[in-house]
């Protein structure tokens, strides 16, 4: 049975995830950012579907395992595009887009044969369900390591767009966030909590980009010593020019 907190929780989320749908169009950041406007779109589509197959027939039921791994291995991939066009904005003045993408692609390919070689020799019936489950795990694993490596990246490049500063913070966080999530399951499996941390993190991506299209321009820029911490020990400050 569904408690009050579980209405709540899916509503917040759809709330979000359109309202920053909503902020980026004004902001005028929807074509630019459009990997990450389609993730938005589809998790409040994926997230209405979960909510009303787990309210027809129950978190137990077979329905509902399936379309909510399914739709999170789709979710997952969606937000490994996010996370490579973010790569693409950061490597932009050095022209490398091509091999940015040809390069996430090849990984992308490398972690579902991976996920594919750890089920094979399950039956039949279930390595499709085992596969989709391996692969979003394995990308959220990969999508932690590459959020911290592009953080590397623009510290090193003294990126200095604080909108996308703040869009690739925001997605380090929420794959650390997830990774302690997995960590803690491990270690304690049956506390009752966890059945609120996936939904309270997914809320948490679409208020921090809501927030960052709505509160920062897109001109706007960081002081690079604010950044990389190597150009002396000014406070950051942003240069709305």
């Amino acid at each position: 049975m569904l408690s009050p907190a579980d209405y709540v929780l899916a509503a917040l989320g759809v709330l979000l995830d359109a309202f920053a749908l909503v902020c980026s169009i004004r902001s005028s950041s929807f074509k630019r950012y459009f990997a990450l406007n389609l993730f938005l779109a589809t998790n409040a589509v994926v997230a209405i579907l979960n909510f009303a197959t787990l309210r027809t027939y129950g978190f137990s039921s077979r329905q509902y395992f399936y379309f909510y791994f399914y739709g999170d291995a789709l979710l997952t991939i969606f937000l490994f595009c996010v996370l490579i066009s973010l790569y693409a904005h950061v490597f932009a003045e050095l022209r490398v887009g091509k091999y940015v993408r040809g390069g996430a692609m090849l990984l992308l390919v490398c972690t579902a044969l991976v996920s594919l070689k750890a089920v094979v020799g399950a039956e039949h019936g279930r390595m499709l369900t085992l596969f989709v489950v391996d692969l979003s795990q394995n990308l959220y694993f990969v999508g932690l390591v590459l959020a911290y490596v592009l953080w590397g990246a623009v510290m090193k490049l003294h990126e200095t767009r604080t909108q996308l500063i703040q869009l690739v913070l925001s997605l380090g966080v929420y794959f650390s966030a997830f990774a302690a999530f997995y960590a803690l399951t491990n270690l304690y499996p049956h506390n009752a909590l966890w059945q609120y941390a996936p939904p309270l993190l997914t809320i948490f991506l679409p208020a921090a980009w809501a927030y960052t299209f709505s509160q920062v321009r897109e001109d706007a820029r960081l002081a690079v010593a604010s950044v990389s911490g190597s150009a002396g020990m000014r406070d950051p400050v942003a240069d709305h020019r």
